[in-house]
């Protein structure tokens, strides 16, 4: 016999988890399936363990290194083990808000097992059939081992075993100049390690070249090695070392390592989920879903990292409200990326949100146009010893919003003023006139708004108007 539920959620992460939240505290009949940890990959492996072993690393370079010359420098030796602790004391706070027990007080029965789909209203799970009016597939992603000649993949590393590790890595090589890969490159570094990272092309592609090489910089001069445009031809793993065979500039070389970490990008949890059974689409990057999230089978949706969309918490939490407006609600919600903020967590930060300057002129021709704005005009930065960063903003003549880019002390905290600008269809003159607290990084913001417009403002035509006016009585 099996079951009737209104919604049964395939996958306990961060998307599957909001879903079965919000369907079950309006009173949905909700089932929760989930064969590995609660809270998935962000929790356990992915973003929450990243940026607590970064804040750690962030500490131990601030101590050993201080940014400003009047504050002494501290010799003092990292200890993997208190790091390690500190990771997982991280976890353990947040775990509470991802555990069976609060799903469970919310009125979701949760499930422990791997789910198949018998058909197009039921999954087999645990020995048990539960039969759902609508599903939600929410089984996220894992990291993807690239075909290597000699690369074994119980020898390496990845986001999913690297927190694992209990003494500091000697040399770490890093294959993968994405966020993941730069990110762990700094924290590993100012932990004590060397570090070498082999990038296929340059180092995070995605976003705008000028930040990216502020943050290039920032990386060599700590010491990490950078080897861009390198091909990997092959790897060996001995005793106790990994030799990676690269061919970089047209020339071989090979790098020693005690540990490689391999961080080019995520492939899609879909294996054993049935979903021929189910009639469920799949393509090349995942399962495939129209603009409200629906699969093939309109009694499913797939949300989070399995529908090949961008692969980032906030994706995953946007998913789950478009899902719950569809199915609790009857509205027509619809993804819409063009507001989208990605950050890679480095120090400094690098933010992005809406189009680059060249994804810009490919959608809307030569006309669109740029700007930066340093942060040595930031009175802020200056008193901090931190003028190293930049805002480019991207925009069409008329001044509507394209995109920004951001490299700063706490450019995720500040890119949220540009996400909002996006979203609603701002111009920048709407920003010039914003009132920010002064002395503040984010005062770069409404600078370079302000700058957008200056050539205009400050123009001989402008002049004669204000001669002009000047002459007329006061009012």
């Amino acid at each position: 016999m099996s079951e009737l539920y209104d919604l049964c959620v395939v996958g306990a992460g961060s998307a599957g988890l909001s879903v079965a939240a919000g369907a079950a505290q309006l009173g949905l009949r909700t089932v929760l399936v989930e064969s590995g940890r609660m809270g998935g990959d962000c929790l356990n492996t992915g973003c929450v363990p990243s940026k607590a072993f970064l804040a750690a690393a962030r500490l131990m370079h601030a101590h050993r290194h201080p940014h400003l010359a009047i504050v002494p420098p501290h010799d003092l030796e990292a200890q993997r083990e208190t790091v390690n602790a500190h990771v997982r004391g991280v976890i353990a706070t947040i775990a509470p808000h991802d555990s069976v027990e609060r799903f469970e007080g919310l009125g979701v029965r949760v499930i422990r097992g791997r789910a198949s789909f018998l058909d197009r209203s039921r999954i087999t799970v645990a020995g048990e059939t539960i039969e759902a009016r609508d599903f939600v597939v929410a089984v996220g992603s894992s990291a993807a081992i690239p075909e290597i000649a000699g690369l074994d993949p119980t020898k390496i590393l990845t986001n999913e075993s690297l927190f694992d590790v209990e003494t500091v890595p000697e040399h770490l090589v890093i294959i993968g100049g994405g966020p993941i890969g730069i990110e762990m490159a700094e924290a590993h570094r100012r932990l004590g390690s060397r570090v070498t990272v082999v990038q296929r092309g340059r180092i995070l592609p995605r976003d705008e070249p000028e930040l990216v090489d502020v943050l290039r910089q920032s990386l060599r001069a700590e010491g990490v090695e950078i080897l861009e445009s390198a091909e990997i031809l092959s790897v060996r793993h001995d005793a106790d070392r990994h030799v990676v065979e690269i061919s970089a500039g047209g020339a071989a070389r090979s790098i020693t390592g005690s540990h490689i970490l391999v961080a080019t990008g995520r492939r899609v949890n879909l294996e054993g989920l049935g979903l021929e059974q189910a009639g469920i689409a799949r393509g090349d990057k995942g399962i495939e879903t129209n603009s409200r999230l629906r699969t093939s089978n309109r009694h499913v949706y797939a949300i989070g990292d399995c529908t090949g969309a961008p692969k980032f918490t906030h994706v995953a939490g946007d998913h789950a409200g478009i899902v719950i407006r569809n199915l609790a609600f009857r509205l027509p919600a619809k993804v819409d990326y063009r507001a989208l903020p990605w950050v890679t967590y480095t120090d400094p930060e690098l933010a992005h949100v809406g189009l680059t300057l060249a994804e810009a002129k490919a959608r809307h021709g030569d006309g669109v146009r740029s700007l930066i704005r340093t942060l040595g005009s930031v009175d802020r930065a200056v008193a901090e010893g931190r003028s190293e960063g930049m805002l480019k903003l991207v925009a069409l003549p008329n001044g509507r919003i394209l995109g920004c880019s951001i490299v700063a002390p706490g450019a995720g905290e500040m890119i949220g003023l540009w996400c909002l600008a996006i979203e609603k269809n701002m111009k920048l003159r709407d920003l010039t006139s914003l009132v920010l607290p002064y002395p503040t990084f984010s005062e770069i913001s409404r600078q370079a708004a302000s700058e957008w417009y200056r050539p205009a403002l400050f123009s001989e035509r402008t002049r004669r108007l204000v001669r002009i006016l000047r002459r007329l009585p006061n009012w």
